[in-house]
């Protein structure tokens, strides 16, 4: 956790001095800067230097095998933290065989640590966490992610449909924290056709640990390839998969 935290000043000293942030664009959409590969960079050494021969899976290149592998978004929501807006977190997760055992993900904005350990709870700042337990879609609010990497028709008939059942939707730029947001309760679901695993994973534990109800992620070749991700309040979790993926 404290790495997490150092991990999040890090990335806000660049925001002191701009220039320093050295902006670059992978794709559509898709920033990157010189702050998310320092962030990173710090992250496994203090990882590798805590927990030797464990292996590394880092959105900003970093592989190396290990029993165990820590996954590792430095900053989910690289558009946001370029422009400056307060909505951007670190990810971190454990990963041992297919279970995720560990996620952590770091507001440092807001200064709060979401944690969860498996089958022991998820936490923000010490406080526990606990899904929302709404029933009825038109009292809902969810965030539906979208990237260039999936159809934005598909995007669309998804937004669509909820906006007909009389749910509310939102976009914040975030996968990792708007998880976090479910899990706290103050979204009612999250769901995106197309997540890498250093996006999800820790935010899908806390969202469980939290007592909330999340699709299979780690199947296949996701740890690398990515996968669809959908979480939400148990009683609102089947409509909000059947809207994006009713296609």
């Amino acid at each position: 956790m404290a790495t997490a935290r150092d991990a999040g000043a890090l990335a806000r000293s660049f925001l002191a001095d701009p220039s320093r942030l050295d902006v670059a664009i992978k794709g559509p959409q898709d920033i990157v800067t010189a702050a998310d590969a320092a962030v990173e960079r710090l992250i496994i050494e203090r990882l590798a230097t805590a927990f030797p021969g464990d292996g590394f899976v880092g959105e900003e290149g970093a592989r190396s095998n290990g029993e165990h592998l820590w996954v590792i978004d430095p900053i989910d929501g690289t558009a946001n933290f370029a422009r400056d807006v307060p909505h951007w977190c670190v990810s971190i997760a454990l990963v041992c065989g297919r279970m995720v055992e560990l996620g952590v993900i770091y507001d440092p904005m807001r200064d709060a640590l979401y944690s969860a350990q498996r089958d022991a709870g998820a936490f923000c700042n010490a406080r526990a966490l606990r899904v929302a337990t709404l029933t009825d879609l038109q009292h809902a609010t969810f965030e539906v992610g979208y990237s260039p990497r999936t159809d934005a028709q598909s995007y669309g008939r998804c937004v669509t449909r909820l906006l007909l059942a009389g749910a509310n939707v939102l976009q914040f730029g975030s996968a990792a924290l708007g998880l976090a947001w479910v899990a706290a309760g103050r979204l009612d679901g999250y769901a995106e056709r197309h997540l890498y695993a250093w996006d999800a994973l820790a935010g899908l534990l806390l969202v469980s640990e939290a007592g909330g109800r999340v699709g299979p992620f780690l199947s296949a070749e996701a740890l690398t390839a990515g996968n669809v991700t959908v979480a939400a309040a148990p009683a609102l979790y089947p409509a909000l998969q059947s809207a994006l993926i009713g296609d």
